[in-house]
């Protein structure tokens, strides 16, 4: 199955309103944004683990991304309450569950060959830096050989300068509304802008605090 596997096109997808699929394992359903390939994919998902659903203990050849949403997502290295970020490098095996349900955001192979570090970071005690223009913070996740991952938190009333993206850009938006030229993006829209995009994000007087990923359209990573 491919979907969204155009990736010179803009894409945004008001996931609130997406229907959920159900995948091979009872009570974890899936609303599906970008995906190349079949079971095995390349794929960008919102995840939902119902109250005591797992899945059967598998391993990860492409890698997989993971910010847990809301309530808590579990496996083999412990509990991982909303606000944790996750990185299980290619290779790498879990056993997942959720004792009381959770929402994810999720990313399959989408790992470069040297991408191998974990990662485990808890992003409601991980420091803020100031941003290019006030108003802006940043909380960097993760950057690897030109791929850069991290929060961005918009105060209220921010404006940002014109600017393109020679990579690519990825925005799920956790809180608030973003905003561009081309639109309002509220609470858990997902935006995909294509190499050499360009526009002028702002906020107006919710703010907004959104995941954002750059420079890996085009990137050279494992595939299915």
């Amino acid at each position: 199955m491919n979907l969204n596997d155009d990736f010179t096109q803009r894409i945004v997808n008001h996931t609130a309103q997406a229907s959920w699929q159900a995948s091979p394992l009872p009570g974890v359903d899936r609303r599906l944004l970008d995906r190349v390939g079949g079971e095995v994919a390349r794929a960008t998902s919102v995840v939902r683990y119902a109250p005591g659903s797992r899945f059967d203990a598998h391993r990860h050849g492409g890698g997989e991304e993971i910010l847990v949403l809301d309530g808590v997502f579990s496996d083999d290295s412990g509990d991982h309450p909303a606000g944790t970020y996750l990185r299980n490098p290619p290779g790498s095996a879990h056993a997942p569950f959720s004792r009381e349900g959770c929402l994810l955001f999720v990313k399959l192979w989408q790992f470069a060959a040297s991408d191998t570090t974990p990662v485990r970071l808890d992003t409601r005690t991980q420091p803020w830096r100031p941003g290019l223009v006030p108003g802006l913070s940043v909380m960097p996740l993760h950057e690897h050989d030109g791929v850069s991952t991290a929060l961005v938190r918009w105060a209220p009333h921010t404006h940002f300068q014109p600017h393109r993206h020679p990579g690519g850009e990825e925005i799920f938006v956790l809180d608030g509304v973003f905003s561009d030229e081309w639109g309002d993006y509220p609470k858990h829209t997902w935006l995909r802008s294509p190499r050499w995009s360009e526009h002028a994000p702002f906020t107006g007087p919710q703010g907004a605090l959104i995941y954002v990923k750059v420079g890996h359209l085009g990137a050279d990573f494992l595939q299915p």
